[in-house]
């Protein structure tokens, strides 16, 4: 397997260093952020939202954002009341250019937040930054500050009720009859194949293949279909480059098809 994911990563990286501190001079003009309450839930815990929305031509990233990204990455002050956090990613793009596929949003995106807080009863205080990566003919990285006052008392948000909306399909609503991983050994690591027996999503499809560590890196798939059965294949590398082994229960595969999305947790052995 070559390694060019990995180099156009690095020379991306390169690329944006000399223009941090443009964008971050001028972060309004690329992309502003706004957070949305949404009200506690049944389950005691709090809903709110990151409402991002970008100049037109400029696109920021998924959770896994493809050969050269940078997800977006919330980094809580400590403070607040803020307690465990969990994020939703709604459906997102499939961008290509210039041979490299990346994986995205562009004009606006609503990113819900469910946040369990620390006491009980409490005011609770959404503060931090968000860091992410914003690109059009260049890319550059931008650093938004948030402080935000939650409203216990909010109600419903229809925007964030409409990224919820937004979400792929669990495996069973994309009705997934089985999903197999067979393993090989690949130059630099594994090389994974995944059978994932499922109606289609639209063609074209692609998958997306998320490892499970963080040690861990997916290439880019080829994915190929043939009646109702989806083959996706991908080749895993460990950051240090030495041996690894691969809990195929944390692997994760997003289907992204013109019709829908499709989230399957984990694969047996094929």
């Amino acid at each position: 397997m070559g390694m060019k994911p990995l180099a156009a990563l690095f020379f991306a990286a390169l690329a944006v260093l000399p223009l941090t501190a443009a964008a971050q001079s001028r972060p309004g003009e690329v992309v502003q952020l706004e957070v949305l309450d949404g009200g506690m839930t049944a389950r005691g815990t709090y809903l709110a939202a990151f409402r991002l929305t970008l100049a037109d031509g400029w696109k920021t990233y998924w959770r896994a954002p493809g050969d050269a990204g940078i997800p977006p990455q919330v980094i809580w002050s400590g403070k607040g009341n803020v307690g465990a956090v969990s994020m939703s990613w709604p459906t997102p793009h499939v961008f290509e250019q210039g041979g490299y596929r990346s994986i995205g949003y562009t004009r606006q995106v609503v990113l819900p937040v469910e946040i369990t807080p620390r006491r009980e009863g409490g005011d609770l205080r959404l503060s931090g930054t968000l860091e992410l990566g914003v690109c059009s003919d260049i890319c550059v990285p931008a650093t938004l500050d948030f402080d935000h006052v939650a409203d216990l008392k909010a109600g419903r948000h229809p925007a964030i009720a409409a990224a919820l909306a937004n979400l792929p399909y669990t495996a069973k609503e994309g009705r997934v009859s089985a999903a197999r991983c067979r393993l090989s050994p690949s130059k630099d690591g594994m090389r994974l194949t995944a059978t994932l027996d499922m109606p289609s999503a639209g063609a074209p499809e692609t998958v997306v293949v998320e490892p499970g560590a963080p040690t861990l890196w997916a290439s880019e798939t080829k994915t190929t279909r043939k009646g109702g059965t989806l083959v996706a294949e991908a080749d895993l590398v460990s950051a240090d480059g030495k041996p690894f082994a691969l809990d195929r229960s944390a692997l994760r595969f997003t289907v992204l098809g013109q019709k829908h999305a499709v989230d399957i947790r984990g694969c047996t052995a094929d």
